[in-house]
């Protein structure tokens, strides 16, 4: 199966969509043929929204199979999207682009080392998972620096060691080092992935698929 994707040519899928086990939240007006790759590729239901009136979806949507974390600043019109799949948490105050802060997946949460106490524990709370604040390559948008499903994380190749050792530390899954499009370190930026399969932005070598392919459990085909 072909694993690249673009959006209306634009290779950055991870901050456009979001993706997990079941669901893939995508823009409303993502084409039919995007739409029909990650329902192949990533067997999920497809759901069509904006948050915050905004497509991009990635940066501003973090969550597990708990619970979802989206802005307060969402239209109720998007919450009651949303709620369709999932409880619901709103950020209401200061940092609210979820996808950029937040890295989760059903076993841990890491987020932006400079989100406080209380939110850490309310988020650890709602998603019903240990929360630590992380760098990765000394990047705060960890959410945008990795990705991670319940098979694996793939996270910004100049992560050191000590911040591997914290992932490894909070959940017991394989994390390795990769990039997308050609050396994009920013690897949620341009790769969607869930236990189904994974999906990555047009320009992504055939070593970087095979760095993730490895990292998260798929066998090349």
């Amino acid at each position: 199966m072909d694993r690249f994707v673009s959006l209306v040519g634009d290779p950055h899928i991870g901050v456009f969509t979001r993706v997990f086990d079941d669901i893939a939240v995508v823009p409303p007006d993502a084409p039919e043929e995007f739409v029909a790759r990650y329902e192949e590729a990533l067997k999920v239901i497809v759901v069509r929204t904006t948050i915050q009136r905004s497509p991009i979806i990635g940066s501003l949507l973090a969550g597990n199979k708990h619970g979802l974390v989206i802005t307060g600043m969402a239209t109720r019109d998007e919450i009651d999207t949303l709620s369709e799949y999932r409880d619901l948490m709103l950020l209401e105050e200061g940092m609210n682009a979820a996808g950029n802060i937040i890295l989760a997946n059903d076993h841990f949460a890491a987020v932006h080392p400079d989100i406080d106490e209380e939110l850490m524990d309310a988020l650890s709370d709602f998603l019903k998972v240990p929360v630590i604040p992380l760098t990765l390559g000394d990047v705060k948008t960890i959410g945008m620096a990795a990705v991670a499903t319940n098979t694996g994380i793939v996270v910004n190749p100049r992560s050191t060691l000590a911040e591997i050792q914290a992932l490894e530390q909070v959940c017991d899954l394989p994390v390795g080092k990769g990039s997308v499009s050609m050396g994009n370190a920013m690897v949620g930026t341009g790769l969607v992935a869930n236990c189904h399969g994974y999906l990555a932005g047009d320009g992504t070598s055939g070593y970087e698929l095979a760095r993730i392919e490895d990292i998260l459990g798929f066998e090349e085909e």
